[in-house]
């Protein structure tokens, strides 16, 4: 059953679109998702300007698609990449930004700012105070999700005060799952009527490869045996480490079976040092980034994706690989939990429990017919769920409930929070 269009805007928003990342520069799904967004919104009649960082190479203005692209001029000041100064480094590429968004505002007229994620805060504050218009303010994770309820040092609690700042200066705030409504709910004080629930969506034309790349990527990465993939960023809480533990036992009953891992990240150098330890080299192909349509063409060959995050708020990949048309097992967290419904669209272990995951994925090995009958079904509930011109009708209705005639905005810019609280802040409710 096709999930059906939900409200729209009276009238065609003027929409400022705020993201450090978009094509040509994408890092992970965040520019994926704005650039969808932003398509689905200018094809369905809105003025779109997005306004992001400087790309190499790519124009300081363009239009792409329908929608107008604004960067920022240079590259921001040299700061270091690492995580001890992530909060500088941010706060520079910020400012770069505003300057940006401000030159777009000197030749277009906007009803609202759209921002995403903490990372753009300090230029949506700033521009909301400049045009006077309403904000919205999609938190695609938070700080606190990321290290499971922590907030370990400084940095961390920086973040999460910055994140709490946005989410209480915006008029509405915008999550992609009913686990992310109330975690933000929990962590920022936001009553639910603030909060709307719009999911991440696919172009699933664009994840159905051609046969003979499905065949070169077989070619590439399988053995004698099964191959399962994995896509993502190489952070802890993706939960490649143990994607990894469990693969002995799924060597040692599937004979000749493959792993290829698809990312970059942090952890790269970790997890290959426990598929050494492990004696999983042979066994285990880190194929670095790749593009989405060698992405597609991976889980095309591939007979079972695995998705074991230990946080997720949403979990796009999964939409991505039953879009390619593989079988799904996921961890039952988070976003995962509400996409993947067990025995139906896929399988399910809990998270960060390597003999489950490897129980899991051995089910969809051994029942060759079984795990396709899942995986058309998980095909169909994104063509059906989660395609972009409903998440776009659903996006211009939270901007007409956040703009003058909608619900007032809660909160204001007065609100500096500084994170005081001990203890795990996704256990115990703030005070």
């Amino acid at each position: 059953m096709t999930v059906p269009r939900v409200g729209g805007s009276a009238r065609p928003q003027r929409v400022l679109m705020l993201s450090t990342e978009y094509p040509p520069h994408i890092v992970g799904g965040l520019g994926r998702h704005v650039h969808a967004l932003s398509v689905a919104l200018a094809r369905a009649g809105h003025e779109v300007t997005v306004v992001t960082r400087h790309s190499p190479g790519g124009l300081l203005e363009e239009w792409s698609d329908g929608v107008r692209i604004v960067r920022a001029a240079g590259e921001s000041p040299a700061v270091p990449m690492a995580t001890s100064s992530v909060l500088a480094r941010t706060i520079a590429v910020d400012h770069m930004i505003t300057g940006a968004a401000l030159r777009a505002a000197n030749s277009a007229d906007f009803d609202l700012i759209h921002a995403h994620d903490w990372l753009v805060a300090h230029t949506a504050v700033t521009l909301k105070e400049h045009l006077g218009v309403p904000l919205v303010a999609t938190v695609h994770a938070t700080e606190a999700g990321r290290h499971q309820g922590w907030l370990p040092d400084e940095t961390s609690r920086g973040i999460h005060s910055v994140e709490r700042w946005l989410s209480n200066a915006a008029a509405r705030v915008v999550v992609c799952s009913s686990y992310m409504q109330r975690e933000v709910g929990r962590l920022f004080g936001l009553p639910p009527d603030k909060v709307s629930v719009i999911p991440n969506g696919v172009r699933s034309d664009e994840w159905e490869a051609p046969r003979h790349a499905v065949a070169a990527a077989r070619a590439r990465f399988a053995g004698t045996g099964p191959l399962i993939g994995f896509a993502g960023r190489l952070v802890h809480e993706k939960g490649v480490q143990d994607l990894l533990r469990a693969m002995p036992a799924l060597c040692r009953e599937h004979p000749g079976l493959r792993l290829v891992i698809a990312g970059n990240g942090p952890c790269l150098k970790e997890h290959e040092e426990l598929a050494d330890r492990t004696g999983l080299r042979r066994a285990v192909s880190f194929a670095g980034f790749m593009s989405e349509q060698d992405l597609a063409a991976m889980f095309a060959a591939a007979d079972a994706a695995v998705v074991p995050s230990l946080y997720e708020p949403f979990g796009l990949v999964a939409l991505e690989a039953a879009a390619s048309g593989v079988p799904l097992a996921v961890a039952a967290t988070g976003g995962l939990a509400e996409i993947v419904e067990p025995g139906i669209s896929g399988v399910t272990f809990p998270c960060g429990d390597a003999d489950s995951l490897a129980a899991a994925v051995s089910t969809l090995l051994s029942d060759e017919p079984r795990a396709r009958r899942l995986a058309a079904e998980a095909k169909r509930m994104v063509r059906d769920r989660y395609n972009w011109d409903v998440i776009a009708d659903r996006s211009a209705a939270t901007y007409t409930a956040a703009g003058p005639h909608g619900p007032a905005a809660l909160g204001g810019d007065d609100c500096l929070p500084v994170v005081v609280l001990d203890g795990n802040l996704l256990t115990f409710p703030s005070t």
